[in-house]
Order: structure tokens, then C-alpha cells, then sequence
């Protein structure tokens, strides 16, 4: 299965333990589409989606429409998590180019990347 950055997928994570969230639910696909579709790595990385407001770059806005989804939403960036392909149940569609951004940003910030992108030994060399 070939997914891009920023697709919205159904997935089922149960079971779960303490404040993970639960059940049927859907998902933003952040991982690189180039290493996921590589059958050696079975898994991806997502960040599940709620309809409870959040403040902050850890839970960027999504809005319905063009992404599958229903209504207005936020991605809980601090509840990033690897699985299984096999989880997917359904795709749903794909959140803007804007919203990938704003995940983007929140993904760095809470893996305390923000610093290493921009320095300039993370630069490719000319």
C-alpha cells in the first residue's frame, strides 16, 4: 500500500493502556512514503485525530472537506506512535499541504528536532 504524508487513514489500535486514545479512529499517515512502501518496514508512523480542541503546535487544526474528514479536528501530535500497515481499515483522504506543514512544525518541536533542521551541519553540503 502506497501512502503519503498527510493521508488520513482509519485504523484500529485497541487494546491500549493508560491515556492512549481508543478504538476505531482516524489517523494522519506522518512517516516518508519512500521507506514505507518498502515491504521490509511493515510499519508507519501516525498521529491519531480528535475532535476536542487543543492549544499549541501539538495539536494543529484540520479541516473537513478534501481530508475525509467530517468535521473540524486536531492532530494529537504527542501521542505519535509507529504501527503496523495491516492496521489500516480505510483511507480516507489527504489534509492540506498548509496542514502537513503545521504537523510538520509540531513533530519537531515535540521530538526536539526544531533546532538540528536548521543548523547548518544539518545542511547538505553544496
Amino acid at each position: 500500500m502506497r501512502l503519503q504524508r498527510g493521508t488520513v487513514v482509519l485504523l484500529e489500535l485497541d487494546p491500549t493502556a493508560g491515556h492512549e486514545q481508543r478504538g476505531v479512529r482516524p489517523r494522519i499517515v506522518v512517516s516518508d512514503p519512500e521507506v514505507i512502501a518498502d515491504q521490509r518496514f511493515p510499519l508507519t508512523a501516525i498521529v491519531p485525530v480528535t475532535g476536542t480542541p487543543g492549544e499549541g503546535a501539538l495539536y494543529p487544526l484540520l479541516q473537513p472537506g478534501r481530508s475525509g474528514l467530517a468535521r473540524t479536528s486536531y492532530a494529537l501530535i504527542d501521542h505519535l506512535r509507529s504501527v503496523d500497515k495491516r492496521r489500516i481499515r480505510r483511507v480516507f483522504g489527504v489534509v492540506s499541504s498548509g496542514e502537513v506543514g503545521a504537523l510538520d512544525e509540531g513533530l519537531a518541536l515535540f521530538l526536539g528536532l526544531g533546532a538540528k533542521l536548521t543548523s547548518p551541519a544539518a545542511q547538505p553540503a553544496e
